[in-house]
């Protein structure tokens, strides 16, 4: 039996701690150092929306301190962000001790896949989403309607979507773990592709704001990169399954 299987609660709790405390330590190091460029920061975000608002309009702050903590607010958000590939090693670091060798070897380049995978869904929102998405908006707005947007509210707005684009671009990751672990086949998928169209759509429609131009940008790309993770999964078909079987008849493969 290995140590790890010994190794008393107390001790995987206080690992677990000092796996906390590296997560925030590193948030709190990322927001100290861009605490000075909140305002920049908000400015940022806000660009694709300002390019597109009619001349005259800006974006407006309905409540008397919004204009200090939603660029805080923000900053805290974008350390988050920038602090993901950190956040992840430390999970990665906790769970380590308790996987098999091949399941180790599998774990560092999906870790590496979906942290890229989720900074390319945002940047895709933010480079091709928002300013079609604020174009069109802008300009269906009704005659003598001044578009006003509260910063507060375009915030959250805006992070919906981040969130929304970063988990939708996970697909293929989660395509190849469901192919590797043999609980479904490239078969399964692709008599199942009309309903992953009609799945996008719908999921679409749960993750981003209440309209279609948004929920349409979301729908295309997840089901594009549906189609991405099942070509890559053909190269993992139970690969996982089948080594579990092998563990059972020879335990040479315990963990370290």
């Amino acid at each position: 039996m290995a140590v790890d299987d010994t190794q008393p609660l107390i001790s995987h709790l206080i690992e677990l701690r000092k796996r906390l405390l590296y997560c925030i330590l590193s948030v709190l190091v990322v927001f100290l150092a861009l605490i000075y460029f909140a305002n920049d920061i908000y400015q940022l975000i806000s660009a694709p929306l300002i390019k597109q608002l009619p001349v005259g309009a800006s974006m407006i702050a309905t409540d008397v301190a919004s204009p200090f903590f939603t660029p805080i607010k923000l900053t805290i958000i974008v350390s988050v962000f920038v602090s993901a590939p950190l956040l992840l090693y430390q999970v990665w670091a906790f769970v380590a001790p308790a996987l098999y060798k091949h399941e180790r070897r599998l774990m560092m380049p999906l870790l590496f896949s979906s942290t890229l995978l989720f900074y390319a869904g945002m940047a895709f929102a933010y480079f091709v989403v928002f300013p079609l998405a604020f174009s069109f908006f802008a300009h269906t707005a009704p005659r003598g309607v001044l578009i006003a947007t509260d910063i507060n509210n375009y915030l959250d707005f805006v992070m919906a979507l981040f969130m929304a684009f970063g988990v939708s671009f996970e697909v293929p990751v989660a395509i190849v773990l469901l192919c590797w672990s043999g609980v479904v086949t490239p078969e399964d998928l692709r008599k199942k592709r009309p309903y992953v169209l009609v799945g996008a759509f719908v999921i679409g429609m749960l993750l981003t704001p209440p309209d279609v131009f948004s929920q349409t940008l979301l729908a295309i790309p997840m089901y594009l990169l549906f189609e991405i993770g099942f070509f890559f999964a053909r190269f993992y078909v139970g690969k996982g399954r089948k080594r579990d079987e092998e563990r059972g008849r020879s335990r040479g493969d315990e963990p370290e």
